[in-house]
């Protein structure tokens, strides 16, 4: 099952919720999609969708999820990281009144090249291939993830140690 999540944004995300209801209408997609479509004014008519979804719908689909795909938002793809899933990421943008400036597109390619746990999407036209190789994607990904807190934690270790150690 593939999960879609738009979050809650005001403005549409029409050209993600269409963009995979036409890939599933055309059966590049063959297994269940779910969409929480947000305030999208599209309406899918090859997946199931909702609007909006309870928080623990949300977690159950994540879970159930072989791929999700979210939107830019750092909570709605910081889920997925915690439940152990590689989200598509696929960022809201100015030019199609999706946001009001491009703050998605930069944080996303930021997190990408930085922690490397995500698969950034920025060209609609990317997501077809990147879904129907996904399990290769995220199979060359390395594994284990960066934590910023073991980092921290080492880094504190550090200095703290040569604070006793200094004559």
């Amino acid at each position: 099952m593939i999960f879609v999540t738009v979050g809650t944004h005001e403005q549409p995300f029409n050209r993600l919720v269409e963009y995979v209801d036409k890939l599933k209408e055309k059966k590049v997609i063959n297994e269940e999609v779910v969409i929480q479509t947000g305030f999208s004014t599209y309406e899918p008519r090859n997946c199931a969708w909702k609007q909006l979804f309870p928080y623990q719908d949300m977690v159950k689909y994540v879970e159930e999820a072989r791929i999700v795909i979210t939107h830019g938002g750092p909570s709605s793809f910081i889920m997925p990281l915690q439940i152990g899933k590689i989200p598509i990421v696929v960022p809201r943008q100015k030019q199609f009144n999706e946001h009001v400036n491009n703050h998605q597109v930069e944080f996303v390619k930021a997190v990408a090249e930085k922690q490397g746990n995500i698969i950034a999407v920025e060209d609609i036209t990317n997501l077809q291939n990147v879904i129907l190789d996904y399990d290769l994607i995220v199979g060359t990904m390395p594994s284990g993830q960066n934590s910023n807190n073991a980092k921290f934690n080492e880094e504190f270790g550090r200095l703290v140690n040569g604070l006793f150690h200094a004559k």
